[in-house]
């Protein structure tokens, strides 16, 4: 239950925080603490799902596919999934494939798969299932373009057998969140012919100073992460040796892999780039405590102790646009909170009349439970749950500031969206801050980082909310060139997870939403088709809510005056009416 003392406050304060002024000291970290894996803890138990494991080769043959076989069901075993392993790519049927939650490509090489096998693997992708590519599965299908996007990079060369120290970009996903910041490890270590940053969320990458042979400029991925074509795809570079098998670190990297294509655990996969870092772990340099309680320091993690406090960024004042993201873990019915755009002030009840809490709290009334902005408005509870991992499990929030404009991103899904109207308050300037809300209630932090306004936002994944709060949808999943695209109740499915792409397309199941013909008369058709770069294909938001294609100078519209499930969308001259207010992730 929530703490009466935090109750009591915003009843009798009207606050969206509760603290009292007090400073606190921060004690700092040790050296091990900052660089040592800690043991492989046992995932949460899981529902019982079923995963297959694929290890044909065509070309050169990994002599620790058996050893990967045994460890990955040792791992099922222990973790209540069933592993179906096998060579036979007539495997890969739509009927067979729908039975398992994630595919595990074990050091595969070569030319693995038929038309036919790869035309139902793509099916299987866009109806939401999960890859997992270990070690060679980069070394496979190289005639293949969605293969290639699926894996994220293919193969180059690889120099000979060494240790090196891998550095843990993202230590929230289940894959990492058991390492520390760096992790010393022997294996073959494959150079890449492209770098998958730009189009996958990195979760681990190579020192190259740290071995011989690394060609890839400094900036080596080694395992990431990314949503695609409407599935979810984890690759790592290990797993070459027979040793790596038995490595409990590498077998809990392989678990978080296939437990987060499995969808059994979230995770903020998009692209990142372009953030600067607030507190890496190494120190609080910049942050100041302001009430009682503060944040421990271990682990390059914050967690809170005590209070009703506040540890905030006194360095600077965050002024413009901005995109703040952080990871965060509740080990129970925990209460704490971000706090954004208050004025500098020793005196936490600045924060408290000026800015705005984005709360963290397993259980409260709607507006005040997690993802809400505390006292304001509730998250979309349902969008919110499908993207919560448990209390144990970390997540990540993105806390995306527009003008006065708050939207709230949790592992990678929009859940709340909320606008200042309040003139005794600005989000156009401020500071942030992480609340420490009292004795019992221990939340801790990592890799708090911030991108302003200037860079480039990457894509963005999510539900395109339409009118009657409907979303806009692909009819039945379908992925052929001309799939009409409609309204229908929103339900979570990858037909309905839009990205918008920096080129200005809007992407789905690995495909585009496109003009029929390149038209530009009122009712023109709106379809999925192949994404081919022309003006056809280009959206741009508009300030008024409307969805414009420039090519055009027209709007993306439901038909219609009733707008039930299955209605058409298609194009029309813009009009701000309610059927072309559409809402984007």
């Amino acid at each position: 239950m929530r703490t009466p003392l935090k109750a009591l406050i915003a009843l009798f304060a009207g606050a969206a925080l509760c603290m009292t002024p007090q400073v606190a000291a921060l004690p700092g970290a040790t050296p091990a603490a900052l660089t040592a894996p800690r043991d492989a803890a046992p995932a949460a138990a899981d529902p019982a799902y079923r995963i297959l494991v694929f290890s044909r080769t065509a070309g050169f043959r990994h002599s620790s596919i058996d050893e990967g076989i045994t460890a990955l069901r040792d791992l099922g075993a222990a973790n209540n999934f069933t592993v179906d392993a096998t060579e036979d790519p007539q495997a890969f049927t739509t009927a067979n494939l729908a039975q398992y939650r994630a595919v595990v490509f074990l050091s595969t090489t070569g030319d693995v798969l038929g038309n036919a096998q790869q035309t139902a693997f793509e099916q299987y992708l866009g109806s939401g299932g999960g890859y997992v590519g270990i070690h060679a599965a980069a070394d496979t299908e190289y005639d293949w373009p969605f293969y290639e996007g699926l894996a994220g990079a293919y193969f180059h060369s690889h120099p000979a057998i060494q240790p090196a120290t891998v550095k843990v970009e993202d230590r929230a996903h289940d894959a990492t969140a058991h390492l520390g910041r760096t992790w010393q490890r022997t294996d073959e270590w494959y150079n890449y012919r492209t770098n998958p940053r730009t189009t996958a969320h990195v979760l681990a990458s190579l020192d190259e100073s740290s071995y011989s042979g690394g060609t890839m400029s400094g900036d080596h991925p080694i395992a990431w992460c990314k949503d695609y074509a409407g599935g979810r795809a984890f690759y790592t570079g290990g797993g070459h040796t027979e040793e790596s098998y038995a490595d409990p670190a590498f077998r809990r990297h392989l678990l978080g892999g296939i437990r987060w294509a499995a969808g059994t655990t979230q995770a903020d996969c998009r692209p990142e780039t372009g953030y600067t870092s607030l507190f890496d772990g190494t120190g609080t340099t910049g942050w100041k405590q302001a009430g009682p309680g503060g944040f421990t320091l271990a682990d390059s993690t914050l967690t809170s102790q005590g209070g009703l406090g506040m540890l905030w960024y006194n360095a600077r004042e965050f002024t413009g646009d901005y995109s703040l993201k952080l990871d965060w873990k509740a080990s129970g019915d925990d209460n704490s909170g971000v706090l954004v755009g208050f004025p500098a002030s020793d005196d936490p009840w600045s924060a408290v009349n000026n800015g705005y809490e984005i709360q963290i709290d397993a259980t409260d009334t709607a507006d005040r439970t997690t993802g809400a902005v505390y006292g304001f408005q509730s998250a979309d509870i349902p969008a919110r749950d499908a993207a919560l991992n448990p209390p144990g499990e970390w997540n990540t929030y993105e806390i995306r500031v527009t003008g006065e404009r708050l939207e709230i991103f949790l592992n990678g899904r929009k859940i709340n969206d909320f606008t200042n109207t309040d003139p005794a308050r600005s989000l156009k300037q401020g500071h942030i801050g992480l609340q420490n809300h009292g004795d019992g209630d221990e939340v801790a932090f990592r890799n708090i980082r911030i991108k302003q306004a200037g860079t480039s936002p990457g894509p963005r994944s999510g539900e395109v909310r339409g009118v009657n709060g409907k979303c806009l949808d692909i009819d039945n999943a379908g992925t052929a060139d001309g799939t009409k695209i409609q309204l229908y109740t929103c339900n979570t499915s990858a037909a309905q997870r839009w990205t918008v792409a920096d080129d200005g397309t809007l992407q789905a199941l690995g495909k585009c939403l496109d003009i029929d013909n390149a038209g530009t008369t009122d009712g023109t058709k709106i379809q999925l088709y192949t994404c081919n770069n022309t003006g056809a294909q280009k959206w741009t938001a508009q300030p008024d809510g409307t969805v414009r294609n420039p090519q055009s100078g027209k709007c993306l519209d439901a038909s219609g005056d009733t707008w039930n499930d299955r209605t058409p969308v298609h194009l029309w001259t813009c009009h701000t009416g309610p059927n072309q207010k559409w809402t984007l992730p």
